[in-house]
């Protein structure tokens, strides 16, 4: 099984944009990985706040059940130590 990484539903800006970074990190490291798109509006993402305590993206649930959310340059460091694959 693989990670799932929860992100936002459109994601059309390369480079800055907080969810492509963090896919960019798992496809550079080659972590087998399956996507989540979820809600556009915070106000929905009930999912993200329960696991997460934080409505923001992107998150990564690992193999295990938990989940992971951090700032995008934290998570992509995190991927690059191989904490995700």
């Amino acid at each position: 099984m693989a990670v799932k990484l929860h992100r936002c539903q459109i994601m059309f800006m390369k480079g800055p944009h907080p969810c492509w970074r963090v896919q960019h990190a798992l496809d550079e490291q080659g972590v087998e990985y399956e996507i989540v798109k979820g809600p556009l509006r915070r106000g929905r993402r009930t999912e993200m706040m329960e696991k997460t305590g934080q409505k923001l993206y992107p998150a990564i649930e690992r193999e295990d059940g938990t989940w992971v959310r951090a700032e995008s340059g934290e998570m992509v460091s995190m991927i690059k130590r191989g904490e995700f694959g």
